[in-house]
C-alpha cells in the first residue's frame, strides 16, 4: 500500500512567511504581469511529500477506499490547468497548488468521504484566499476548475456550504451541541459524521473539517471555547485537534492579510509610476511647443 502524506495548513502559513521576508517587488512581481501554470507540473515538494529517489519523478499516489490506485498529483493538477487555462497571480497561485496537493491526498485516503461540514469548510477556506480577486468571474470559474480536478461536484460544495449557512444563522449554543436529540436535514448530517467519527468508519478528520465547525459555530454566535469543546465531544472529534488547526488556520489567514496588502502597495506604486512615465512627455511636449512659438515670435518681430 502507498503511503499517505497530509498536509497542513502550516505549510501554507510558512510559505507565505517566507514570502513575507524579501521585498514587495520581489514577490509580487509575477503578481502584477501574471503567471501562467507550468505545463510540466513541476511544484516544490518540500512542503508537502518528500521523495528519496534522486532524478526520479515525482509521483504521489494514495490508496482508495476499495484498494484501487487513485490518481497521481500530476493527473489533479494537469486536470485544474485544462479547465482553467489563464494566468493566476502568484500570491493566489501559490496557495491554490499547495491547496490542490493536500486535498488530492485528503480524498485519496481509504477513510474519506464527503461531508457537508468538510465542504462548508473548503469554501471558507477558498473564499478568505480569493477575497479581493480582480474578477469576481474568474474567481467562480477557478473554483470550478480546481473541485472538477479533484473529480467532486463543485455545485454541490456551494449548496452543502450555502445550507449549513443557513442552518447555523438559526441556531443556539445549546440548540447546536443538542443535535442528537433533535430531527432535521442537518442534524441528520451531523448525526451520521459522529456515529461514523466513533467507529472510525468511512471518517477521515482534516483541517477542512476544523473550519467547517468553525463557521458554524461563528454564525450561530456561539465561538465560546466550552462550545466548541461539547461540539467536538458531540460529533466524536477531537477537540485538541481542531483547536491546533483552527490556530494555525487563523494564523494563515492573517499572512494572507498582509500578503495582500503589501500586493495592493506595489500595484499602487506600480500605477504611480506609469502616470508619472506617462506625464514626462506630455510635459516636454508642452516645453518644446513654448520654445517653438517663443522663436517664432523672436525670429518674425
Amino acid at each position: 500500500m502507498a503511503a499517505v502524506t497530509s498536509l497542513s495548513f502550516s505549510a501554507l502559513a510558512q510559505s507565505l512567511d517566507r514570502k513575507l521576508t524579501v521585498s514587495s517587488s520581489k514577490l509580487f512581481a509575477s503578481s502584477f504581469d501574471g503567471v501562467r501554470l507550468r505545463a510540466n507540473l513541476s511544484f516544490d515538494v518540500s512542503t508537502c511529500v518528500r521523495a528519496s529517489i534522486s532524478g526520479a519523478p515525482l509521483v504521489v499516489q494514495c490508496m482508495t477506499s476499495n484498494s484501487d490506485i487513485a490518481p497521481p498529483v500530476s493527473e489533479t493538477k494537469l486536470n485544474f490547468l485544462k479547465a482553467y487555462k489563464r494566468p493566476i497571480p502568484s500570491i493566489y497561485n501559490n496557495v491554490l497548488q499547495e491547496l490542490l496537493v493536500q486535498q488530492h491526498l485528503m480524498k485519496y485516503k481509504k477513510t474519506y468521504r464527503y461531508d457537508p461540514v468538510f465542504a462548508l469548510g473548503f469554501v471558507t477556506v477558498y473564499d478568505q484566499l480569493m477575497d479581493g480577486y480582480p474578477s469576481d468571474a474568474d474567481r467562480k470559474a477557478i473554483f470550478e476548475a480546481y473541485i472538477n480536478a479533484l473529480q467532486e461536484d463543485p455545485l454541490q460544495f456551494r449548496k452543502d456550504a450555502e445550507k449549513l449557512e443557513e442552518w447555523a444563522r438559526t441556531q443556539s449554543a445549546s440548540t447546536l451541541v443538542e443535535f442528537s436529540s433533535r430531527e432535521g436535514e442537518i442534524e441528520g448530517i451531523l448525526k451520521d459524521i459522529s456515529e461514523r467519527a466513533a467507529g472510525n468508519v468511512n471518517f477521515s478528520y482534516s483541517r477542512f473539517f476544523a473550519v467547517g465547525l468553525f463557521r458554524i459555530l461563528e454564525l450561530a454566535n456561539a465561538s465560546e471555547p466550552t462550545v466548541l469543546e461539547k461540539l467536538c465531544t458531540a460529533l466524536n472529534v477531537n477537540k485538541r485537534s481542531v483547536d491546533r488547526d483552527l490556530d494555525v488556520y487563523r494564523n494563515l489567514l492573517s499572512k494572507l492579510v498582509q500578503a495582500k496588502e503589501l500586493l495592493r502597495e506595489y500595484v499602487a506604486r506600480e500605477k504611480k509610476k506609469q502616470a508619472e512615465r506617462a506625464e514626462t512627455p506630455k510635459a516636454n511636449e508642452a516645453v518644446a511647443q513654448c520654445v517653438g512659438t517663443f522663436l517664432y515670435v523672436v525670429q518674425h518681430d
